[in-house]
């Protein structure tokens, strides 16, 4: 699709953007001020609780960042009049009814204006708590289909997901929807009203009790997990994304042109609009700043595996593309867009513990005390058994020791805090392991 065909469409657009202030949603909307400054409006629903709060977080979050520094080269001093002229920011929560918009009059707005929607709105978190994770990533697409119903003009409802909602599955990975309900294991259909009944009795319980808010949160953890893997997921995170696809799949048929886009592990961008741009620490970033911070020497994972990366700035550019062509098409059936390079592009294990040891090699990272941190070689265990045996024998069992160690006098001043320290970096690591085990092994494409 040639760049003019997009520029054209986008003249004059009216776009609702959802998450406005997460990592890929400001990279969407500074890609559409730079292309077509002759769009009419973006809509930028952040959570917020009135107008003047969801100003400051698009003054401080999305503007302010450097990721606008192209736009502010272009227009200079004027930046912020044409900023301001295109982008309404819209105080709300996806995971309340009708987005959480209070203000009627900026509603009915929205509602009259819109032709187009996408939803960035998602919690990431692999270990996320359930109810927080439900609200948002299950519900919250719920919450938007039924308000874009409400507007007089939208082409096409854009849901941002992921790869990984196919769970633990192997083998080329099809672009297809789930039916509602379908559980991954065993022939249990997954209740979606009911997941929601049993997370606000779990809730209730919880507060009758008097637990402290570190106590629900630890717990709503571990709920969510085991909820995930009951029904074949291997995490919070991927089970709520999947579930928010089938209420979007199955009550947007035959009313809302629906595009669903599933990236892979989003890394930094490649080109627009510079290279290297990134926000937080993503998916496999963590791996690789343990790294270079030298808490993580040993990691499990198979370096003749592929790790499916994809560059934020290609998924904005896809998702761009099957906006367009969704909304020039006159049906109203789903398409889902799979966003990865595995298949053409493959990026293994291997490649990844090399490039990063030769990165940071010649690149260190700072300790506190000023000096380079140094790292060594990556040493890679190809299943997590191994992984765990090396872990209990080299690094729990000697720390136990020491802790026994600290009990007495003569050792308790010196080595305690080495042994918080090493203790946490153990907890941190093997951790960092868990979560991300699913994808360390995955054998899908």
């Amino acid at each position: 699709m040639e760049l003019g065909s997009i520029t054209e469409f986008l003249n004059n657009k009216s776009i609702l953007v959802i998450g406005a202030a997460g990592f890929l949603a400001k990279i969407f909307v500074e890609k559409i001020l730079r292309v077509q400054p002759k769009v009419k409006k973006l809509y930028l629903l952040l959570r917020a609780v009135d107008t003047k709060s969801a100003e400051e977080r698009l003054h401080n979050e999305v503007i302010g960042m450097a990721l606008f520094d192209v736009l502010r080269e272009q227009h200079g001093a004027s930046l912020y009049s044409f900023v301001y002229e295109k982008l309404t920011p819209v105080p709300g929560d996806i995971s309340c009814v009708d987005l959480g918009i209070r203000d009627s009059l900026l509603k009915d707005q929205i509602w009259n204006e819109i032709d187009t929607v996408i939803n960035f709105a998602a919690t990431t978190n692999f270990d996320e708590r359930y109810d927080v994770a439900l609200g948002i990533n299950t519900l919250g697409p719920l919450h938007l289909l039924n308000f874009v119903k409400k507007c007089n003009n939208v082409k096409v409802l854009v849901h941002v997901s992921t790869a990984y909602v196919c769970g633990e599955d192997a083998g080329l990975i099809q672009e297809k929807p789930f039916p509602l309900g379908k559980s991954k294991k065993g022939t249990e259909m997954i209740d979606i009203d009911m997941e929601k009944i049993l997370v606000e009795e779990k809730l209730t319980n919880l507060h009758s009790e008097h637990a402290e808010e570190s106590a629900i949160t630890s717990y709503m953890k571990d709920y969510g997990s085991k909820r995930a893997r009951m029904f074949g997921w291997p995490n919070t995170y991927v089970f709520t994304k999947a579930m928010g696809e089938m209420l979007l799949v199955h009550y947007s048929r035959d009313t809302v042109p629906l595009v669903i886009i599933r990236p892979t592990m989003v890394t930094s961008t490649y080109q627009e609009p510079f290279p290297g741009w990134i926000e937080g620490v993503r998916t496999i970033d963590g791996v690789a700043v343990g790294y270079a911070k030298g808490k993580l020497k040993h990691f499990p994972f198979n370096p003749k595996l592929t790790v499916d990366v994809i560059p934020a700035d290609m998924v904005i550019n896809a998702l761009i593309m099957a906006m367009v062509e969704c909304a020039n098409r006159s049906t109203t059936s789903e398409i889902i867009y799979h966003v990865g390079s595995s298949l053409r592009n493959p990026f293994k294990f291997s490649n990844f513990q090399e490039l990063s040891m030769r990165y940071f090699v010649q690149n260190p990272l700072i300790d506190k005390d000023g000096k380079p941190i140094k790292v060594g070689e990556f040493t890679a265990f190809s299943s997590m058994a191994s992984f765990r045996i090396y872990t209990a024998i080299c690094y729990s069992l000697p720390l136990k020791v020491l802790h026994l160690a600290i009990n007495t006098v003569l050792f308790q001043i010196p080595y305690k805090d080495k042994y918080i320290a090493l203790d946490r970096n153990l907890k941190h690591g093997m951790r960092l392991a868990e979560l991300y085990e699913p994808y360390v092994f995955f054998k899908g494409m």
